[in-house]
């Protein structure tokens, strides 16, 4: 028995907050959103890029993941950066790690996304 890899990441959102996802991972990040299986079709959306899926699943207790996070490996750091600090998004650069350039914002619900890209 081995783990062989990474399906998907879920975050959570509050109630109702499906549009404001679409327009933070699908029109500002440019994630392509998929449709949902028929037996879970109530409420999120799903998005993908890449080899990467993100499952936005609404939690009626919500609360904002401030330390857990998703990282997003993107190939253009600085395009991302200005996109996010243009609409409004905090941006805080972090300490590189070998290989990578990185900072974190957060989405429109508080939840801690770090983007990164390789150097």
């Amino acid at each position: 028995m081995a783990i062989i890899g990474l399906d998907h990441i879920q975050l959570a959102i509050p109630e109702s907050g499906e549009d404001k996802a679409r327009a933070f991972y699908g029109d500002l990040l440019g994630m392509r959103e998929v449709a949902k299986p028929a037996n879970l079709s109530r409420k999120g959306c799903w998005f993908e890029a890449g080899s990467l899926n993100l499952h936005i699943g609404v939690d009626p207790n919500f609360q904002p993941a401030s330390k857990a996070h998703p990282a997003l490996l993107v190939d253009d750091l600085d395009h991302i950066e200005t996109r996010l600090a243009a609409a409004g998004y905090p941006i805080a650069i972090d300490k590189p790690i070998i290989g990578y350039c990185r900072f974190f914002t957060n989405d429109p619900f508080g939840n801690r996304i770090e983007i990164m890209q390789k150097t």
